[in-house]
């Protein structure tokens, strides 16, 4: 009886032993996203360049037959396409935030927004009216001193941005001569089926295509017709400002509105009220109606959630993980979307229990 013994228990034993390799992979993987965590932002950056330059990529292996040398050579044009006008734009960028660090940490918008206050004394009686309690000197200086502590922070980013810029450019060579190797490796891990794997992936490129491609182009549009209006204007920091629109211009249903209604305001308060009537007009009809017309052109059905949950995405990704959530938020709800998919046609598939 006793040689038998083992036999019987070892269905046990197997089971134990796969929950213990369970648990130990699981704590690797876990200790692995932790060390790469840093690196995000380079890995992110890397992944998107690879998937939106996949095309022009394989038109050049087939010119460039060596893989070493068309990953080379794909980078090289990235740096001089991508790369290099960001430094560019980053450069004014810089430039206008040191502008703005120092203009408010000076009196002026103080000065400025006292001086308003006394000049319409009836809004100074409307809001001395809901805030007795406040001390109106003191916020405006707090606040200005908030805003230019913030701003004194994007100026501190260069030598992490440029440790990030390295490490994608590296693992883009990477990407580019091995993309085979990575696609069969995350087939081979996923615990799906070759369709549903391909379907998962497919749901993937078309999400980074249209985050990265399409919202990003139409950032780049409102900022465009936003910073023509800035300079016509004459508001002063427009590259800073245009810059501002792209950037917030990447969230749905808020977007450049962020930027030009608070200009318009200011151009109001400091008594320019004909320009800042222009430039409201200018916003409303022009810079916030134009996601209107181009979005369905630009992304299209690529991205097929609702704008509620794009925006809830991306938001809750800058929270959770910086600037990469911009993508790694929508790709989290496009996973979740297809895997819940995946579960609801495998429940239908399932014979239903016909009772005797």
């Amino acid at each position: 009886m006793d040689l038998h013994q083992p036999t019987l228990d070892s269905p046990h034993k197997n089971l134990w032993k796969q929950i213990t390799l369970f648990l130990l992979t699981l704590g690797i993987v876990v200790i692995c996203i932790l060390i790469l965590y840093p690196f995000l932002p380079g890995i992110i950056g890397a992944i998107v360049l690879a998937v939106i330059t996949q095309r022009p990529y394989i038109w050049l292996t087939h010119k460039i037959k060596n893989r070493n040398l068309s990953a080379g050579v794909a980078v090289i044009l990235v740096i001089l396409s991508v790369i290099i006008p960001s430094f560019f734009l980053v450069q004014d960028l810089v430039q206008g935030t040191s502008t703005m660090v120092i203009f408010l940490r000076s009196d002026v918008p103080q000065q400025t927004i006292t001086g308003f206050l006394i000049k319409y004394p009836t809004i100074a009686a409307d809001i001395q009216a809901v805030s007795n309690n406040v001390d109106l000197q003191s916020a405006i200086r707090s606040i200005t001193a908030y805003l230019g502590g913030m701003l004194t922070g994007v100026l501190g980013y260069s030598f992490g941005a440029l440790t990030q810029l390295v490490i994608m450019l590296f693992i883009l060579f990477f990407l580019y001569r091995d993309q085979e190797m990575a696609i069969a490796f995350a087939r081979s891990v996923l615990p799906l089926s070759d369709d549903e794997t391909g379907e998962l992936l497919e749901s993937l490129r078309l999400t980074i295509y249209a985050t990265a491609l399409g919202r990003l182009a139409l950032a780049a549009i409102e900022g465009v017709l936003a910073g023509a209006a800035f300079w016509v204007l004459g508001v002063p920091n427009t590259m800073l400002w245009t810059l501002a629109t792209v950037i917030v211009g990447i969230l749905p249903a808020i977007g450049a509105s962020v930027v030009w209604i608070p200009i318009a305001l200011f151009l109001g308060f400091t008594g320019h009220w004909g320009k800042a009537a222009l430039l409201a007009a200018w916003g409303i009809v022009v810079i916030s109606s134009i996601d209107n017309f181009l979005y369905p052109v630009l992304v299209g059905s690529k991205l097929s959630q609702h704008t509620v949950g794009i925006l809830l995405a991306i938001l809750g990704g800058v929270v959770i993980f910086g600037l990469s959530g911009v993508i790694l938020g929508p790709l989290a709800f496009t996973i979740a979307s297809t895997l819940l998919d995946f579960w609801r046609r495998r429940n239908n598939a399932l014979p239903s229990h016909v009772s005797p």
